[in-house]
């Protein structure tokens, strides 16, 4: 109940950004930043910065753009249509450096909530030296593991788009990311090897998940819980290759009664609760959102695949669903209806094509205040829980469990009777990528599963794009292996130039 009063409290509170370096990302005292001897002194103090730094990932850099759908874009999931404006340009042609505003705004978005984070966990002790209020004390703990969990998965974005594969055998000299771990003390900007950095997101969880409980794990939540650490838990033991951990944590999410699939064959509000997780950004299996409203919203999802907020009428879609994509959906499966709907373009070729329909927008900013394409990202669903366990157990040869979890996870998606998978030895990995485009489409997986799985999965050829209907001459035949170094995201210029950094650019740039 207390925590309850508390979220209600702290909705209301206006979020305080600390803007980013000018300079560097990695400055300790940005130009505007509060310095420690002048805030966060008191619970309230420390409740306004906290929920600052839910606000910072609202930013289009991060959960509400770029990194939702830049690595999707980049890969093999949609084609540029002749006409298009150029945005996300550089990515989808593989024209990447290490100045390209796309990929400096998401370190300099990451690094930016660090070091808020940083500043909270370096003045929290104050705060309770201050406090005599017990609920308060309690309360400040549990804002800590939340704050704990926020740094870990910045941590985790980082190292997926910044770095190479994690490979166990060699990650102690494979280049990390560079790890700030306080706000004022001095740190060398230097990077630290792969291993520590996945380590240190480690350890921040593992606090996290001892001071934290489950009393506010239910769906729909916007604050970080312990359910929220366990699903980024799982989700980096998969890419650590840590198969038994991923496992057991995915386990505990899908034995978490706050939460169930999110099926199709459940009626609600005109539609089915599958489609109700889209339009209405609610539902059953949501571990953790980013919570907006019409005032603030950050960036517009669906803007790149639609181009409806152009004049709220006609549709400009700068990007649509590749064909294979739309191929790969079963006439009885209706994610492809909560996903995508054929409409007619307002490009002079005046194309006609399934556009992704998923990023709409929350239909009560589009019925209340004519605001489109605007959805709250859901960076944590059931569904991913299970398809990491389903990896996770075929990896260790465990067919028949992997398959089960498939099954249940498609037959929320089927209609009533269907969805039935079987995996085996020969075929588990291509049913489960095949999986994971269909249930996580531009949710911003897709880079990073094809460089995890490297020469294991379509014998290492990365993706070959082939040309389909008023796609983008530039770009619709690209072909990528999977040993290409732009599936690994450059170090930003600055980061690698600016005066004492000993910061290392990755290869190729």
């Amino acid at each position: 109940m207390m925590k309850s009063i508390i979220y209600n409290i702290k909705v209301c509170i206006v979020a305080v950004a600390v803007a980013v370096a000018a300079t560097s990302c990695l400055e300790k005292y940005p130009g505007s930043a509060i310095q420690t001897e002048k805030s966060m002194k008191t619970y309230d103090d420390a409740l306004q910065i906290n929920t600052g730094i839910y606000a910072l990932l609202k930013s289009s850099s991060l959960y509400t753009g770029y990194l939702t759908y830049l690595p999707d874009v980049q890969a093999d999931f949609v084609y540029a249509v002749e006409g298009y404006s150029n945005q996300l340009g550089s990515f989808w042609l593989w024209q990447i450096r290490s100045t390209t505003s796309e990929s400096e705004a998401v370190y300099a978005g990451l690094y930016n909530v660090i070091s808020n984070c940083n500043f909270f966990l370096e003045n929290v002790d104050t705060v309770k030296a201050n406090t005599v209020d017990d609920a308060k004390l309690s309360e400040l703990d549990v804002l800590t593991g939340e704050i704990y969990t926020v740094r870990a998965l910045c941590y985790s974005e980082l190292i997926k788009l910044y770095c190479e594969a994690y490979n166990p055998a060699t990650a102690k000299s494979q280049l990390g990311v560079v790890l700030r771990k306080h706000y004022s003390q001095p740190e060398k900007a230097e990077r630290a090897s792969l291993y520590d950095s996945y380590q240190f997101v480690l350890s921040d969880l593992a606090k996290a998940e001892e001071i934290l409980d489950n009393e506010n794990d239910v769906y729909g939540n916007i604050y970080a819980t312990k359910a929220k650490a366990e699903a980024l838990h799982a989700r980096v033991a998969l890419y650590m290759q840590n198969w038994k951990d991923a496992v057991d944590y995915s386990t505990r999410l899908i034995d978490n009664k706050n939460f169930a699939l999110s099926s199709v064959n459940q009626s609600i509000a005109n539609g089915n609760h599958f489609q109700y997780l889209w339009t209405n950004d609610d539902g059953y299996e949501i571990i953790w959102r980013i919570y907006l409203t019409p005032e603030s919203y950050g960036g517009m999802l669906g803007s790149p695949f639609l181009g409806r907020n152009t004049d709220g009428v006609n549709y400009y879609p700068d990007y649509v669903p590749a064909q294979w994509v739309l191929n790969l959906y079963d006439s009885s499966d209706l994610r492809y209806n909560a996903y995508f709907a054929m409409a007619q373009t307002a490009h002079p070729h005046g194309l006609a094509w399934p556009l992704l329909l998923k990023y709409a927008g929350n239909q009560s900013f589009i019925s209340s205040y004519y605001l489109y394409e605007v959805s709250m990202p859901k960076p944590f669903r059931l569904a991913e829980q299970y398809l990491i366990r389903a990896e996770a157990l075929c990896r260790q040869g465990q067919y028949s469990k992997a398959s089960e979890d498939l099954t249940k996870l498609r037959e929320s998606r089927f209609q009533s009777g269907k969805g039935l998978m079987t995996v085996t030895a020969a075929n588990w990995l291509q049913n489960i990528a095949d999986e994971r485009v269909r249930e996580l489409y531009m949710e911003g997986h897709r880079l990073q599963d094809l460089k995890r799985w490297g020469s294991e999965y379509n014998e290492g050829k990365g993706f070959k794009r082939t040309p389909q209907t008023n796609s983008l001459v530039e770009g619709s035949t690209l072909e990528k292996s999977i040993d290409d170094y732009m599936f690994v995201w450059p170090i930003p210029r600055h980061e690698v130039e600016a005066p004492g950094s000993n910061v290392k650019q990755n290869a190729g740039y």
